[in-house]
């Protein structure tokens, strides 16, 4: 999509973010401006990710295991109880969240987490029914274990634990994070480094042709890092976007059974200054449609189709981290290019497109940044 002028986009995002909740800035007289105005809506501790309910409301995910229901309005929430215990400790957090295609009629919300377990730490997919209690407390009845990364392994970093159901709304996809130990990433029986394919009950369901081969059976694609976003767009192609090492973010188009490459290939290199080969090296793996070095250290991802950016059809948005970024990749069918990326003077860990075509952001909420719901409508 055509990218919109960005003149003064960091003078006027700086004064827009340091709004109070519930007001909104736009650009002042004599700025271009970015194309949207920003709206604080409400502020959590170290948030992770969000989704909507059918209604307008929202379920936000914090890092140290809490579940919160927030009004569409932002100004009553409310604890949902029932989430098991959450390994918090470096990089571990109650991570994703996301509602069951039928959400309307059997109320399933699926959520992911990192725990400690035999063998070490991983990350786990689980699902319950929203619902209240007899006390009329928000819960999640019925949890439900569906899968967990294998194997279990030390360390607090790269869960990854991102969840996207497919189209045909009878598979979700699982991704699975390498744990900073590289080499699992290529290793066909373990699920670290992977995108996985699963029943909506959390069995295994992988690529026919990497399980023919002896491949973990839930294994779509494999050679990834910390896989932080992944979603569909309209036509059915799935996108997912990791953290590379130092240097050498990526997005990538997900296709069965393929290889992409991590550790052998990258971008970017070890932080220790060691040298990893760049993709063009190697073309027998799948190289990503876009990549970064400086880093933006990418933080959730979503598809835009909303209405109220009609330019913006199709394209992917992705929340930087380091770069406290805003960041809008230019999607035309499989393509993909870098169009904007806009400061926002904080570290965006979510980007979620609400019912309205707004889109909506959660600050990380650690090193600097203070842990709010932003909205973003059109400058004009």
């Amino acid at each position: 999509m055509r990218p919109l002028p960005i003149a003064a986009v960091s003078l006027t995002l700086f004064a827009c973010t340091s709004a109070e909740p519930g007001n909104s800035q736009p650009a002042q007289d004599g700025e271009a401006g970015p194309p949207f105005k920003i709206e604080v809506v409400a502020d959590f501790d170290a948030p992770w990710a969000m989704t909507f309910l059918p209604d307008g409301r929202m379920l936000v995910t914090e890092k140290t295991g809490e579940l919160v229901q927030l009004s569409a309005d932002g100004k009553i929430r409310t604890t949902i109880h029932g989430i098991p215990p959450v390994d918090s400790a470096g990089q571990g957090a109650l991570k994703d969240v996301v509602l069951h295609p039928d959400f309307a009629r059997n109320g399933l919300v699926y959520f992911s987490f990192s725990e400690a377990g035999p063998g070490g730490k991983g990350v786990v997919l689980a699902r319950g029914q929203l619902t209240s209690d007899r006390a009329g407390r928000g819960v999640l009845a019925g949890v439900e274990r569906l899968f967990q990364a294998t194997p279990y392994v030390e360390g607090n970093g790269h869960y990854s634990g991102r969840i996207a159901f497919a189209p045909d709304g009878q598979h979700l996809f699982f991704t699975n994070g390498e744990r900073q130990r590289f080499d699992p990433a290529q290793d066909p029986k373990s699920t670290l480094g992977k995108v996985l394919r699963l029943t909506l009950d959390g069995k295994p369901a992988g690529d026919p042709g990497l399980t023919a081969k002896g491949f973990h059976p839930a294994i779509w694609s494999y050679g990834h890092r910390n896989l932080l976003g992944i979603a569909f767009d309209k036509a059915g192609n799935l996108w997912e976007q990791e953290m590379g090492p130092q240097g050498g973010d990526e997005v990538n188009l997900i296709l069965p059974g393929k290889n992409y490459g991590y550790p052998i290939v990258s971008d970017g290199d070890h932080y220790d200054g060691r040298d990893i080969p760049d993709h063009k090296t190697r073309p027998e793996f799948e190289a990503p449609k876009v990549s970064w070095n400086p880093a933006i250290s990418p933080g959730g991802l979503m598809v835009y189709s909303g209405k109220l950016f009609p330019q913006w059809a199709g394209d992917l948005f992705i929340g930087g981290l380091s770069s406290e970024a805003l960041v809008r990749v230019d999607v035309n069918g499989t393509r993909a290019a870098k169009g904007d990326q806009w400061p926002m003077g904080a570290r965006i860990r979510e980007v979620e497109e609400g019912p309205d075509g707004a889109i909506w952001l959660l600050e990380d909420g650690r090193n600097g940044s203070q842990g709010r719901l932003l909205k973003l409508t059109p400058a004009s």
